[in-house]
């Protein structure tokens, strides 16, 4: 019998947690998969499914498996996030009133999710989990109870369920027929209702190291070497930053990175207050994130090189550290980043990016200041 869990990069804490499970052939019949996007969630869960699968099912194995691996229905259902169609009442399914084009659209980022599981599906207009997709499990769990087939139900982006469908969610959760199996896959947790998570088992996936993000970003995604090993120094461990980074011009990201830091230091606040207008005029919101997520790396990479480490994210740019340590060596970092998290919270906030710039500016020049 194949371990398929073998399939899946690093994230050894979370692989042996599934497999005792499986062993001890007591399997609950929900997970949560909590942990940051981009770390080999989905790609666990379709992996620990098969193994579920070719241990209990009764069915013949191979063109099943292949089915699940497809992702096809009615062995695996995927809920995520949908657009609204025209017209959608309450009682319509998830699909039903989306436009032809919208569904061909579906359909090939399912297709390239199946192929490469680290691949991030992006459907126009798909910010929530419609409580009509949540009601479609009801009629797929039907199946189950009529032909006693197992079944699995993968909700990506779980967190992305409003109270009301979460609510709908639990009523299945509650009174789950035999041989179904739930999985939902979370980088927020606690966005879930406590009800919800107190009736799943909970499986806690790490940051991947930055080989393992490097050699998927070339596997996966035909990045070449050099491009690769960069940025996934970058990726805080996730193969969706690292894709991020290339996309918004990483390049670019890092250079102004460096001059904010320096205008920020240097008290020069209206030139880094313009490094960041111009920055964000000329790039998507989502690269906002980005640029703070890359101050709080620059950092890291401070306080790694005070404790003697050698190996930096910002290597091209190591002198801007050493000088940093060598006039503010005992200034305190910590607090920092709580507050650098904070301002990211509130850029899902919409808050005025400017008011954004000017606290973030504030925050990076009060540390030289308590030297």
């Amino acid at each position: 019998m194949i371990d398929f869990l073998e399939l899946v990069i690093e994230q050894k804490k979370a692989k042996k947690q599934l497999q005792k499970i499986l062993d001890s052939r007591r399997v609950p019949h929900a997970f949560i998969f909590s942990g940051q996007q981009g770390v080999g969630k989905f790609n666990t869960a379709i992996q620990f499914t098969k193994n579920i699968y070719q241990t209990f099912s009764k069915e013949e194995n191979s063109k099943n498996l292949n089915r699940i691996d497809e992702l096809q229905e009615p062995l695996i259902k995927l809920i995520m996030p949908l657009p609204r169609g025209k017209g959608e009442q309450l009682d319509d399914s998830g699909f039903d009133k989306l436009s032809k084009d919208t569904l061909e659209e579906i359909k090939s980022e399912l297709q390239k999710k199946s192929k490469n599981a680290f691949y991030q599906i992006s459907i126009e207009g798909a910010n929530t989990i419609k409580i009509s997709s949540i009601r479609d499990i009801k009629k797929f769990v039907s199946f189950a109870e009529d032909d006693n087939i197992m079944r699995f139900i993968i909700i990506i982006d779980s967190e992305l369920m409003n109270d009301q469908a979460q609510n709908a969610l639990l009523k299945n959760l509650e009174e789950p027929p035999n041989g179904v199996f739930f999985i939902l896959l979370t980088s927020q947790k606690e966005k879930l209702l406590p009800t919800i998570v107190s009736r799943c088992r909970e499986i806690s996936f790490e940051p991947l190291s930055y080989k393992a993000v490097s050699q998927i970003l070339r596997d996966q995604f035909g990045t070449d070497n050099i491009t690769a090993n960069k940025v996934a120094r970058f990726s805080s461990g996730s193969v969706t930053q690292a894709n991020m980074l290339i996309g918004y011009d990483f390049q670019a990201i890092q250079q102004k990175t460096i001059s904010v830091l320096r205008f920020s230091f240097g008290n020069k606040y209206q030139a880094a207050l313009n490094e960041l207008i111009d920055f964000s005029k000329n790039n998507p919101i989502g690269s906002v994130k980005l640029l703070l997520r890359m101050i709080k790396i620059w950092l890291n990479d401070v306080i790694r090189y005070r404790e003697s480490f050698d190996d930096f994210c910002f290597v091209d740019d190591k002198e801007t550290i050493e000088k940093f340590n060598s006039k503010h060596s005992k200034v305190k970092l910590d607090f920092l980043f709580a507050n650098l998290d904070y301002l990211e919270s509130l850029i899902n906030r919409n808050i005025n990016l400017n008011v954004l710039f000017l606290n973030l500016i504030f925050e990076l020049s009060s540390v030289v200041k308590r030297n």
